[in-house]
């Protein structure tokens, strides 16, 4: 879903040194190396079926060992430092590392194995160490420090300033300001935190696909619609040992569903249980973990200079500090428990209303929010999804960008793909073909769960001025089509489908000379914005009446069907809110610490959820062992993210709501400032050149129902 992370970010800058002496038979194999290749694919994209296991580590020890080689050539220069002999070398130096990283980090998360896991963990290491080893390089940083010192004295545009104050900074906050005694201290840490996200990330995977609720009497499935129970028995009889039964994973689309229609309190009790105590005890126990990940981080800041890692990661995004997180996240936190409580009034009122006797639970929620939002609008899940198979849907988001920015999108059967149900589209503007999306829809076992967009290739210009179109991945993991009906969203999942290709068009309209500042490659408080701001054309009454056709009979969503969504439009916004927000408050808990401790699961996390005020019915978005966004995906202090976009996405469509939702200026103006311009400038000066002044917050409260 796009709450669970978003973004896989493949920072390549995390890496140990291969030797530069490699023998005449390594030589040999490096040739048959798809890697060392030039890709004679279309488009360029990768020869998937080409690339196997083993063609990754040599491929990754080239990459290094040719960085490193342009690394020793800009050190040894005898000429003053410039920004063209040290920052446009510099910045070209990783072109093999940056393809083979996209490839490998990709299908990690996508079409991971026992293979991929142990190649991990010797890559990561490696990686980790690399990094080190060019951002602790004493003559390498002089050199950039010093064009940065002299900047003055270059006639640099605006672009060439940010990457040459970007690189800096860079430099400074991988450590090289760090003093040498304390340089292996550092360098180990480093390598201790690639090793532990990634082992974090693996044992909730593990744990997911471990898990199955096996139900054999099906009148225990009252309430699962046919479609539910036909997955169910499909998911079943692939497995000899459950043939006939049914079961039920702990993917989202399966559990949101399962949690909302099943009437049995016991097996939603069950199903809920084990997912809400994954990689808590057992062998996959994520607990020591997390307790290490967070002490090495408060060790890594303060040799950094830093008084605790939030202050570290804030350094470099609009919120710049904790403070300001934290005002953010309390000013939407009241109004937003509030209403949470409210909702739990009317659920506890309708268990009353049934003859029921207990206390509304976690895994009552969803069956009783369902419940009262079928009495009060007359409106409940099913009568929503004919209209968004998911074929219509994505018919309906292509429609949206065409009508926005002109573009097209052409499905090419001849492009390789990694996995036989992924699509690919060219798209299209002004009959030239300007990115390369692929679209993986469905969930299995080597998939993380989720929803992301990513790269194989970002957008930028070759050293000889040639742009480089992007290939974008998108990931998702919704329901499999079932027997003869097609994959049908619900309205979250809709806005999961629109808030990804947000993502994507980041990177597709990036127009961007320099790799490392193009596209997604802003400050992580600005990243969700491109991507929640197109949520919002996804329901839009005006929009759905275009494209919601319901799929047996193709007729368009009833005017009636559209009130009753409107009018339920901020239904639930108390739960949404608030578990959004107990995560983001979870995570800074976490990140403010300024000294080591012993942090123990549960009692951590129980006790930041009890000092907020949380009701015993709602737990956080994440609880802590499966919080991969900030123990393995790169949100670490950066969950309040999402929050912090929201602001500017909601004013931002405030501006389509005044001019028209496909209002040619305004949408020019939004691909010119925001889309296109990547992290070409401060992402609050790109904001105001686009709105023509600073965000409110009040369009986020109004859109909430906060008010």
């Amino acid at each position: 879903m796009k709450r669970n992370l978003c973004i896989m970010t493949a920072l390549i800058a995390t890496s140990i040194l291969a030797s530069s002496c490699k023998s005449k038979e390594d030589q040999s194999n490096l040739k048959d190396n798809p890697f060392m290749q030039e890709w004679n694919t279309p488009y360029g994209v990768p020869p998937f079926s080409e690339i196997k296991t083993e063609h990754y580590l040599p491929a990754f020890e080239e990459g290094m060992r040719q960085q490193k080689e342009w690394v020793e050539t800009i050190v040894n220069n005898s000429e003053d430092p410039t920004f063209g002999n040290t920052i446009i070398p510099l910045e070209y130096s990783d072109e093999l590392l940056n393809k083979v990283s996209m490839v490998f980090l990709n299908l990690m998360e996508c079409c991971n194995s026992d293979e991929m896991e142990h190649l991990a963990d010797t890559i990561l290491p490696m990686l980790s160490a690399h990094g080190d080893d060019i951002m602790l390089n004493d003559k390498l940083f002089k050199r950039v420090k010093y064009v940065y010192e002299h900047k003055d004295k270059e006639k640099l545009n605006a672009e060439q300033l940010r990457l040459l104050e970007e690189t800096y900074k860079g430099f400074v906050r991988g450590g090289a300001n760090v003093p040498a005694d304390k340089q292996p201290r550092f360098r180990e840490i480093n390598e201790k935190l690639a090793t532990l996200t990634q082992k974090f990330g693996n044992n909730v995977l593990k744990a997911t696909n471990k898990y199955k609720l096996v139900v054999s009497d099906s009148l225990r499935l009252k309430g699962l619609t046919a479609e539910q129970l036909v997955n169910a028995r499909e998911v079943a009889d692939a497995d000899a040992k459950t043939k006939g039964k049914y079961a039920f994973t702990l993917d989202m689309p399966t559990l949101e569903p399962f949690l909302m229609n099943c009437a049995d309190r016991e097996l939603r009790k069950e199903i809920w249980t084990a997912y809400s105590t994954r990689c808590l005890g057992g062998e996959l126990d994520n607990s020591a973990i997390i307790n290490e990940i967070v002490n090495l981080r408060i060790e890594r800041a303060h040799i950094l200079g830093y008084n605790h890692y939030a202050d570290y990661v804030l350094d470099d995004c609009m919120a710049k500090n904790a403070e300001n997180v934290y005002q953010l996240l309390n000013q939407v936190w009241q109004p937003a428990l509030a209403k949470a409580k409210e909702e739990a009034s009317q659920y506890q009122a309708m268990i009353r209303k049934e003859g029921g006797h207990f206390a509304l639970e976690p895994y009552d929620w969803r069956y009783y929010a369902e419940k009262v939002r079928r009495e009060k609008y007359d409106l409940d899940d099913q009568l929503i999804r004919p209209y968004f198979s998911l074929d219509t849907a994505q018919k309906g988001l292509f429609m949206v960008c065409n009508k926005l920015y002109g573009l097209t999108f052409k499905e090419n059967k001849d492009i390789p793909v990694y996995q036989e149900d992924v699509k690919v589209y060219e798209v299209i503007d002004n009959n030239e073909v300007i990115a390369i999306v692929y679209m993986d829809f469905f969930p299995r076992e080597s998939k993380r769960s989720g929803a992301w967009m990513t790269n194989f290739r970002e957008q930028y210009w070759t050293r000889d001025g040639q742009n480089v179109i992007p290939i974008v991945s998108l990931v998702f993991n919704f329901t499999k089509p079932s027997g003869d009906k097609p994959s049908m969203l619900n309205v979250d999942e809709l806005q999961t489908l629109f808030h990804e290709f947000g993502h994507a068009l980041h990177s597709i309209l990036s127009r961007c000379h320099y790799r490392s500042l193009s596209g997604t490659n802003v400050p992580r408080d600005y990243v969700e914005m491109p991507s929640q701001f197109m949520e919002h054309f996804a329901t839009e009454p005006e929009i759905l009446k275009m494209y919601a056709h319901h799929y047996q009979t193709g007729e368009a969503i009833p005017d009636e069907l559209i009130r009753k969504m409107e009018a339920s439009a901020t239904f639930g916004q108390g739960f949404i809110n608030t578990e959004l927000l107990a995560a983001s408050l979870l995570d800074m808990d976490y990140h403010t610490l300024t000294e080591k401790t012993d942090i123990r699961q549960p009692d951590f996390e129980n006790q930041q959820m009890a000092k907020i005020g949380l009701i015993s019915s709602i737990i956080s978005r994440y609880r802590s062992p499966y919080f991969q966004h900030v123990f393995s995906g790169g949100y670490g202090a950066g969950y309040y993210s999402y929050t912090w976009a929201a602001v500017l996405d909601n004013d931002a469509f405030e501006a389509f709501r005044e001019h028209g939702v496909f209002d040619q200026a305004t949408a020019t103006a939004f691909r010119t400032h925001i889309l296109e311009r990547g992290n070409t400038d401060d992402p609050m000066n790109l904001y105001v050149a686009f709105r023509g002044r600073k965000p409110s917050i009040e369009p986020l409260l109004k859109n909430r129902g906060l008010m």
